[in-house]
């Protein structure tokens, strides 16, 4: 049988290659045409650019990566029909799942081996890409937004938040209204507000702070502090950033990180989580895909009760 698999292998290795190679420079024309004048415009010489394209093929083989893996199998399977090549495996007794079991290998390998290119080559190609566009190119600094205005959020023991400002440089936050309420009964607890809160060592230290009590409605106590530390506010400056990568550019636990600090502030991380998602899914739609090609009635030449039957 090793000679069998070898064969299948090789043949479809050889399609597998020709097709990634001619993926790969027909997107990365098409990219060229695309981008070209842009940069042109811009004022970028010849080696940035060269650098520029060659970050984006990481990009193109993880995205096309199905697509090859797709259209090598169909390749394969139509040659093994078309000489006649799957009748004479067939006629020899050997089942059609086991014809295909190196491809199924391949097809699981190879999805482990992008899971891992995406987690660790794809981020640094991104980064570096992006580094050339914005710092070479347009001269300008990739800079995480560090200051934000109009921030609201649910944080942890039912606090409402509210914060005016905030100042990333300096970890200050501006007009400070944190809400308490009972879920229950949705009577206010606890207010408390405060014109400034100042990150130092660890902990927010409120400036001009009023914490007022509630029971029943009705106010029932109001105290005033010049400066007040309060250790239940879970937030850090961090959390409060907004990163400049993409989410393609962070690896699974970056990402991860990032969205557990949006969730935290209330902000929309939707696209995060799919982007999250996509980095354990898309890798392993190789594998998934390969069952067409190999599953296909048009190139076995059997029907799909028999293939199955076959691999019972």
């Amino acid at each position: 049988m090793r000679i069998l698999d070898k064969y299948i292998l090789r043949e479809y290795l050889k399609t597998f290659l020709i097709i990634t190679v001619s993926f790969s420079v027909l997107f990365l024309i098409v990219d060229i045409f695309d981008n070209f004048p842009r940069l042109l415009r811009k004022g970028a010489t010849v080696n940035l650019m060269a650098m520029y394209f060659l970050m984006r093929l990481p990009y193109l083989f993880v995205l096309t990566s199905p697509v090859v893996v797709l259209l090598s199998g169909l390749f394969l399977m139509n040659n093994l029909s078309k000489y006649s090549e799957s009748i004479a495996i067939r006629s020899a007794g050997i089942s059609i799942f086991r014809m295909v079991l190196p491809l199924f290998w391949f097809g699981f390998f190879f999805s482990i081996f992008i899971l891992f290119f995406g987690e660790i080559v794809l981020p640094k190609a991104e980064i570096l890409q992006q580094k050339i566009y914005v710092e070479k190119i347009k001269h300008q600094k990739v800079e995480d937004k560090k200051m934000r205005s109009h921030i609201y959020y649910l944080g942890k023991n039912n606090n409402l938040y509210y914060i005016g400002f905030f100042d990333g440089y300096r970890n200050i936050l501006k007009t400070i209204d944190i809400t308490s309420y009972d879920p229950k009964k949705g009577t206010l607890l606890r207010k408390i507000t405060a014109t400034e809160a100042v990150w130092k060592d660890g902990k927010w230290n409120f400036k001009n702070c009023y914490i007022r009590n509630f029971a029943g409605g009705k106010l029932i106590s109001s105290e005033f502090f010049q400066s007040k530390v309060i250790d239940e506010i879970d937030v850090t400056p961090l959390d409060f950033i907004k990163s400049a990568k993409k989410p393609m550019s962070m690896n699974f636990f970056e990402l991860k990180d990032y969205i557990a600090r949006l969730k935290k502030i209330g902000e929309n991380y939707n696209r995060e989580l799919v982007e999250l998602n996509l980095k354990i899914s898309f890798p392993f739609a190789n594998l998934i895909i390969l069952f067409y090609p190999c599953c296909s009635q048009k190139y076995l030449g059997r029907s799909r009760f028999w293939f199955w039957a076959d691999m019972m």
